[in-house]
């Protein structure tokens, strides 16, 4: 399928858009002052150890320390590399487990005050600091490089046994310097051994640079910034498979070729400069797309749709029917809706960057054939997500399936909205109706607790004209029985929920 990668740049955020025909497949922003931290490497010092959670807090230069747990400082943690860069690899030969032996006291492997390099794997979320590795792990176009673990392997991702075969023999054929590794990335399927030394020259350079800053530097400080969202972009989605990538900065454009004359020559020719007068996201229509992004109710073609409701804990998504029946075979008509449910909500997923827990309610399905079906292709459809590991429990009796998606940094539902001055994240605000009564109750205990004749009501407009209308024989009644005087007065200023009220 056609695959076209946009870019647009503002003076105050960066947007990236990548298509799959006409289907928003993949949407990212990056603020100016917001960069992306993971992967960020710092020159940081021990803070405090705490035996007790078998971690340390590390000052790396942040509002907050990050924490260092001693599994992610002991033997390097294959998994917790290929989640950073790939998402998940499967590795040949022999893997230590760290679990098989006691874990060691972090009192004996780290000191207080101890300056130490670290890579930042989780960004700080809520009150959480941000977690932190010594496993550096850099990544390149068709490699990572593991500059300090001595371990050769292949993205699990790569299936074809002749393509691991090929890539098995191939890496034989790559000399590293000792206690040094490096895993094929997805992207490395089909690629060549003078494609994987450019990537490996470019990525040594990269790790003495790091080096060379570290040791010049005094903690806390940053080692190496990982690249913005642009050069990102270049680098883990703008492969063979992109047919074209149009970016409308004359200044982006520039950076682009030159990081891609050292990374991949041969895609420079496809890479545009966009310069008509109609902005980029709208001459590819792709600004209604991003619009509904974060709407609740996603429609499907067929007719049904999902809702999508965050929470605190959790996700909860929600299939449903619509308008699509096929009342001589309900099973069929479930089915139908939630295989096409299954596929758009590992889009939207992808495209919002959920993460944590989420709970799907497909329509109930009474067939096991068909619940293992829809969830094949929930399964199939999330191998896209090349950015985030996700586990999936299978279908239960009721239709629901738990999943998880890795959080490493906020959402881009954060990014874009904040909370609510109204609701307070609730969603909701009490009616006028509601408010009128509460009104009549405040009016009511003044005008008992106090001697003043006449009193001024302070409330929003929808408030004030229910109070006004609909309650008008109760004010009434109120005024007589205290022999006193409301007013109502219009606040636009006052929140919905407020009143003030003030005898005179």
């Amino acid at each position: 399928m056609y695959q076209e990668i946009l870019i647009t740049c503002e003076s105050q955020e960066k947007r990236v858009a990548i298509l799959e025909g006409r289907s928003l497949e993949e949407f990212y922003v990056e603020r100016q002052g917001a960069q992306r931290s993971v992967g960020n490497i710092y020159k940081g010092v021990v803070n405090s150890i705490v035996p007790g959670i078998g971690a340390a807090f590390v000052n790396i230069g942040l509002e907050k320390n990050g924490f260092l747990y001693v599994q992610d400082l002991t033997l390097p943690d294959y998994e917790k590399i290929a989640e950073l860069v790939d998402r998940s690899y499967v590795y040949e030969g022999a893997i230590a487990n760290n679990n098989a032996k006691r874990q060691p006291d972090i009192k004996d492997m780290l000191k207080m005050g101890q300056e130490i390099m670290v890579q930042l794997v989780k960004e700080p979320l809520g009150t959480k600091g941000a977690r932190l590795t010594t496993n550096i792990s850099l990544p390149g176009r068709y490699l990572v490089l593991m500059p300090q673990a001595s371990h050769v392997g292949i993205s699990r991702r790569i299936q074809d046994n002749k393509e691991r075969q090929r890539l098995r023999e191939l890496l034989k054929g790559i000399k590293l310097p000792p206690n040094m590794g490096m895993i094929v990335r997805t992207a490395g399927c089909g690629a060549n051994k003078r494609e994987f030394l450019q990537d490996l020259r470019y990525l040594m350079g990269l790790w003495r640079k790091i080096r060379n800053t570290f040791n010049r530097k005094t903690a806390p400080s940053l080692a190496h910034e990982e690249y913005d969202l642009v050069l990102r972009v270049i680098r883990d989605s703008f492969t063979a498979q992109a047919n074209r990538l149009l970016v409308d900065s004359k200044q982006e454009y520039k950076r682009i070729m030159h990081f891609l004359n050292i990374v991949a020559p041969s895609l420079k020719n496809r890479v545009h400069y966009y310069t008509q007068d109609v902005p980029l996201f709208e001459k590819k229509g792709v600004e209604d797309e991003i619009a509904k992004i974060h709407d609740r109710k996603v429609n499907l073609k067929s007719g049904g749709y999902i809702t999508i409701d965050p929470t605190e804990a959790l996700v909860a998504i929600d299939v449903n029917s619509g308008r699509f029946t096929r009342k001589k075979d309900p099973e069929e008509t479930a089915t139908m809706v939630n295989l096409e449910a299954a596929r758009e909500i590992a889009r939207q997923v992808r495209l919002r960057d959920i993460g944590g827990i989420i709970i799907i309610d497909f329509i109930d399905m009474k067939s096991r054939r068909n619940r293992n079906k829809v969830l094949d292709t929930l399964s199939s459809a999330l191998k896209r997500d090349h950015h985030a590991k996700t586990d999936i429990s299978n279908v239960s009796e009721l239709g629901l399936v738990e999943m998880t998606r890795q959080r490493v940094r906020k959402s881009l539902e954060s990014v874009v909205y904040q909370t609510c001055s109204y609701c307070q994240g609730r969603g909701l605000v009490k009616s006028s109706a509601t408010m009128s009564i509460m009104a009549l109750r405040k009016i009511k205990k003044v005008l008992q607790t106090n001697k003043k004749k006449t009193i001024l009501v302070f409330a929003h407009p929808e408030v004030a004209s229910y109070l006004v209308n609909e309650h008008r024989l109760a004010l009434a009644e109120l005024e007589n029985k205290f022999r006193a005087k409301v007013l109502i007065k219009q606040d636009t200023g006052l929140h919905v929920e407020k009143l003030t009220i003030e005898p005179v």
